[in-house]
Protein backbone atom coordinates (compact mmCIF):
# COMPACT_ATOMS: atom_id res chain seq x y z
CA UNK A 1 0.00 0.00 0.00
CA UNK A 2 1.11 3.55 -0.69
CA UNK A 3 2.21 5.55 2.35
CA UNK A 4 1.11 9.10 3.13
CA UNK A 5 3.04 12.06 4.53
CA UNK A 6 1.63 11.37 7.99
CA UNK A 7 3.03 7.83 7.83
CA UNK A 8 6.48 9.13 6.90
CA UNK A 9 6.32 11.65 9.75
CA UNK A 10 5.42 8.90 12.22
CA UNK A 11 8.40 6.79 11.14
CA UNK A 12 10.63 9.87 11.34
CA UNK A 13 9.46 10.39 14.93
CA UNK A 14 10.27 6.76 15.78
CA UNK A 15 13.73 7.23 14.34
CA UNK A 16 14.21 10.38 16.44
CA UNK A 17 13.21 8.45 19.57
CA UNK A 18 15.68 5.69 18.65
CA UNK A 19 18.42 8.30 18.18
CA UNK A 20 17.69 9.89 21.56
CA UNK A 21 17.74 6.45 23.20
CA UNK A 22 21.12 5.65 21.63
CA UNK A 23 19.82 2.85 19.40
CA UNK A 24 20.97 4.70 16.26
CA UNK A 25 24.02 6.85 15.71
CA UNK A 26 23.73 10.18 13.94
CA UNK A 27 24.92 8.88 10.55
CA UNK A 28 22.50 5.95 10.56
CA UNK A 29 19.65 8.20 11.73
CA UNK A 30 20.34 10.68 8.93
CA UNK A 31 20.46 7.91 6.32
CA UNK A 32 17.23 6.28 7.51
CA UNK A 33 15.48 9.64 7.77
CA UNK A 34 16.28 10.43 4.14
CA UNK A 35 15.04 7.00 3.09
CA UNK A 36 11.87 7.48 5.15
CA UNK A 37 10.92 10.65 3.28
CA UNK A 38 11.71 8.97 -0.05
CA UNK A 39 9.61 5.89 0.80
CA UNK A 40 6.45 5.29 -1.20
CA UNK A 41 5.00 2.17 0.42
CA UNK A 42 4.44 0.77 3.91
CA UNK A 43 6.89 -2.04 3.14
CA UNK A 44 9.70 0.48 2.64
CA UNK A 45 8.79 2.20 5.91
CA UNK A 46 8.58 -1.13 7.76
CA UNK A 47 12.15 -1.98 6.72
CA UNK A 48 13.46 1.21 8.34
CA UNK A 49 12.09 0.35 11.80
CA UNK A 50 12.16 -3.47 11.66
CA UNK A 51 15.16 -3.69 14.05
CA UNK A 52 13.78 -1.10 16.48
CA UNK A 53 11.49 -1.88 19.43
CA UNK A 54 7.88 -1.07 18.80
CA UNK A 55 6.41 1.95 20.53
CA UNK A 56 2.89 0.64 19.93
CA UNK A 57 1.24 -2.05 22.12
CA UNK A 58 3.11 -5.36 21.57
CA UNK A 59 1.66 -7.63 18.91
CA UNK A 60 2.09 -11.40 18.89
CA UNK A 61 2.46 -11.64 15.14
CA UNK A 62 5.77 -10.85 13.53
CA UNK A 63 4.07 -8.71 10.92
CA UNK A 64 4.43 -4.96 11.42
CA UNK A 65 1.29 -3.49 9.97
CA UNK A 66 1.95 0.00 8.72
CA UNK A 67 4.01 1.39 11.62
CA UNK A 68 2.50 4.81 11.09
CA UNK A 69 -1.06 3.76 10.46
CA UNK A 70 -2.01 3.60 14.14
CA UNK A 71 -0.54 6.96 15.18
CA UNK A 72 -1.36 8.61 11.88
CA UNK A 73 -4.10 10.74 13.38
CA UNK A 74 -1.75 11.75 16.20
CA UNK A 75 0.89 12.76 13.67
CA UNK A 76 -1.39 15.12 11.74
CA UNK A 77 -0.76 17.95 14.24
CA UNK A 78 2.99 17.48 13.72
CA UNK A 79 2.58 17.81 9.95
CA UNK A 80 0.38 20.87 10.41
CA UNK A 81 2.92 22.32 12.81
CA UNK A 82 5.74 21.85 10.27
CA UNK A 83 3.60 23.48 7.57
CA UNK A 84 2.71 26.40 9.83
CA UNK A 85 6.34 26.97 10.78
CA UNK A 86 7.43 26.83 7.15
CA UNK A 87 4.74 29.37 6.20
CA UNK A 88 5.91 31.66 8.99
CA UNK A 89 9.48 31.40 7.74
CA UNK A 90 8.43 32.19 4.17
CA UNK A 91 6.09 35.07 4.94
CA UNK A 92 7.68 36.61 8.04
CA UNK A 93 10.04 39.02 6.20
CA UNK A 94 7.13 40.22 4.05
CA UNK A 95 4.88 40.76 7.08
CA UNK A 96 7.64 42.69 8.81
CA UNK A 97 8.73 44.93 5.94
CA UNK A 98 5.40 45.83 4.30
CA UNK A 99 3.84 47.43 7.42
CA UNK A 100 6.99 49.53 7.87
CA UNK A 101 6.83 50.71 4.26
CA UNK A 102 3.12 51.52 4.56
CA UNK A 103 3.79 53.38 7.82
CA UNK A 104 6.48 55.47 6.09
CA UNK A 105 4.03 56.30 3.30
CA UNK A 106 1.30 57.20 5.83
CA UNK A 107 3.61 59.47 7.82
CA UNK A 108 4.79 61.15 4.62
CA UNK A 109 1.19 61.72 3.55
CA UNK A 110 0.36 63.09 6.99
CA UNK A 111 3.17 65.61 6.86
CA UNK A 112 2.24 66.56 3.29
CA UNK A 113 -1.42 66.85 4.33
CA UNK A 114 -2.37 65.00 1.20
CA UNK A 115 -2.56 61.37 0.09
CA UNK A 116 0.66 60.74 -1.78
CA UNK A 117 1.08 58.19 -4.53
CA UNK A 118 0.84 54.74 -2.92
CA UNK A 119 4.34 53.57 -3.81
CA UNK A 120 4.36 50.74 -1.18
CA UNK A 121 2.19 48.84 -3.66
CA UNK A 122 5.30 48.35 -5.80
CA UNK A 123 6.95 46.63 -2.83
CA UNK A 124 4.01 44.65 -1.50
CA UNK A 125 2.47 43.61 -4.83
CA UNK A 126 5.33 41.89 -6.73
CA UNK A 127 6.91 40.50 -3.58
CA UNK A 128 3.56 39.12 -2.39
CA UNK A 129 2.93 37.52 -5.80
CA UNK A 130 6.33 35.79 -5.70
CA UNK A 131 5.70 34.52 -2.18
CA UNK A 132 2.23 33.32 -3.13
CA UNK A 133 3.62 31.28 -6.03
CA UNK A 134 6.35 29.90 -3.78
CA UNK A 135 3.78 28.96 -1.13
CA UNK A 136 1.51 27.13 -3.57
CA UNK A 137 4.33 25.26 -5.29
CA UNK A 138 6.07 24.50 -1.99
CA UNK A 139 2.95 23.04 -0.41
CA UNK A 140 2.30 20.95 -3.50
CA UNK A 141 5.88 19.63 -3.55
CA UNK A 142 6.07 18.83 0.18
CA UNK A 143 8.53 21.60 0.93
CA UNK A 144 7.43 21.99 4.61
CA UNK A 145 8.31 18.37 5.35
CA UNK A 146 11.73 18.67 3.70
CA UNK A 147 12.34 21.91 5.59
CA UNK A 148 11.40 20.20 8.88
CA UNK A 149 13.77 17.31 8.11
CA UNK A 150 16.63 19.68 7.35
CA UNK A 151 15.92 21.64 10.52
CA UNK A 152 15.95 18.41 12.55
CA UNK A 153 19.23 17.39 10.93
CA UNK A 154 20.84 20.68 11.92
CA UNK A 155 19.58 20.29 15.48
CA UNK A 156 20.83 16.70 15.72
CA UNK A 157 24.25 17.72 14.37
CA UNK A 158 24.47 20.44 17.03
CA UNK A 159 23.44 17.97 19.73
CA UNK A 160 25.99 15.44 18.50
CA UNK A 161 28.74 18.07 18.47
CA UNK A 162 27.84 19.15 22.00
CA UNK A 163 27.78 15.51 23.15
CA UNK A 164 31.21 14.89 21.58
CA UNK A 165 32.63 17.97 23.31
CA UNK A 166 31.26 16.78 26.64
CA UNK A 167 32.77 13.33 26.07
CA UNK A 168 36.13 14.82 25.14
CA UNK A 169 36.11 17.03 28.25
CA UNK A 170 35.12 14.10 30.46
CA UNK A 171 37.75 11.85 28.89
CA UNK A 172 40.41 14.57 29.16
CA UNK A 173 39.74 15.11 32.85
CA UNK A 174 39.80 11.35 33.50
CA UNK A 175 43.02 11.03 31.51
CA UNK A 176 42.43 7.71 29.67
CA UNK A 177 45.04 6.34 27.31
CA UNK A 178 45.03 8.01 23.94
CA UNK A 179 43.77 11.39 25.13
CA UNK A 180 45.83 14.50 25.66
CA UNK A 181 46.66 15.23 29.28
CA UNK A 182 47.39 18.96 29.32
CA UNK A 183 48.06 19.26 33.05
CA UNK A 184 50.41 16.28 33.33
CA UNK A 185 53.36 16.86 31.00
CA UNK A 186 55.80 14.00 31.04
CA UNK A 187 59.04 13.00 29.31
CA UNK A 188 57.04 11.62 26.40
CA UNK A 189 55.67 15.13 25.65
CA UNK A 190 58.99 16.69 24.78
CA UNK A 191 60.94 17.00 28.03
CA UNK A 192 64.43 15.76 27.96
CA UNK A 193 66.02 13.68 30.67
CA UNK A 194 67.95 16.68 31.96
CA UNK A 195 64.85 18.90 32.12
CA UNK A 196 62.64 16.70 34.28
CA UNK A 197 64.30 17.55 37.58
CA UNK A 198 65.34 21.15 36.94
CA UNK A 199 63.25 23.09 39.43
CA UNK A 200 65.04 26.36 40.08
Amino acid sequence: MRAADTDREAVADRLRVALNEGRLDLHEYDERLQRAYRSRTYAELDALVADLPSVAPPADSGLVTSPAAAPATAQRPAVRSATARWLVQVWQPYLQVVPIVVAIWAISSLFARDLLYFWPGWVAGPWGAVLLVRTVTGLGAGEPQRWAVERDRRRERKRARRARRREIRAAGSAGPDGWRRPEQPGPEQGRGPGESGALG
